[in-house]
């Protein structure tokens, strides 16, 4: 039987993260689903698998309200499919944040910076005052990158906030465009800048994949493979994975 993956996320305020862990495994164990779902104040994370009409039923449950959780009605949504369930058991873990960065100021359900559609990407990051940052980590960047990106040389995304202390400037860096596997880390990076004082910060809508499943080969600047999180490690566009970016500590 054929098994739907969905990759998810979306920053939005939970006010009671434990009762709502609690309340999500029940529903999610009883529809037979497995994988991971992390859970914060400041939002949810994961990927999830099971079989299609179930997994879909309980993401539209998410985006509606589960008690005693929000209505998670912005999801980022990534599906793909697979012939066997690709994991063991069901896990809802509790954190203090979706996605490490160590950084409390930066709160991207308050403030994040402007979204910028694939479409609109390549047109913004050719402008000369545009500073253009990989959020990701310096494994990744070797793997492939936007011509022109700075890379921050960590190791983990909770490194990032001393490569912003130690090699940005508000004052001189006044446009920074910024990009991520699948959204999320660029999505918080770009609230860490906003907190610093940075006024211009525009990020990659839907991360890198979304601009390889969106953009025509002929037309794309992008330059290598897109390292993702899964056996393959590394993705050409026309064989895309999940970018499994929740799970980078």
């Amino acid at each position: 039987m054929p098994i739907l993956i969905a990759a998810l996320y979306q920053f939005c305020r939970v006010e009671t993260p434990t009762e709502f862990a609690a309340a999500l495994h029940a529903r999610a164990d009883a529809a037979g689903l497995r994988g991971t779902l992390i859970l914060a104040s400041e939002g949810i994370n994961g990927t999830i698998a099971g079989e299609s009409t179930a997994l879909r039923a309980f993401v539209a449950e998410l985006q509606t309200g589960i008690a005693p959780g929000p209505a998670f009605d912005g999801l980022t949504l990534k599906w793909a499919s697979t012939d066997a369930m690709p994991f063991q058991r069901l896990k809802i873990k509790v954190k203090p944040e979706i996605v490490s960065l160590g950084a409390p100021e930066a709160d991207p359900t308050q403030r994040v910076g402007t979204y910028v559609a694939p479409e609109d990407w390549d047109a913004l990051i050719s402008q000369p005052d545009v500073l253009l940052i990989d959020t990701r980590n310096s494994f990744e960047f070797d793997v492939g990158t936007f011509p022109g990106a700075v890379d921050p040389g960590t190791t983990t995304f909770r490194e990032f906030p001393g490569f912003v202390s130690e090699r940005l400037d508000p004052e001189q860096n006044t446009r920074v465009a910024m990009f991520c596997t699948g959204g999320i880390r660029c999505e918080k990076a770009s609230a860490l800048l906003l907190a610093r004082g940075f006024r211009e910060v525009y990020h990659l809508q839907g991360g890198i994949l979304a601009y390889l499943e969106k953009m025509p080969p002929e037309t794309r600047s992008w330059q290598g493979e897109c390292f993702v999180f899964d056996e393959r490690r590394a993705a050409d566009p026309g064989r895309l994975g999940l970018a499994e970016d929740h799970l980078e500590e």
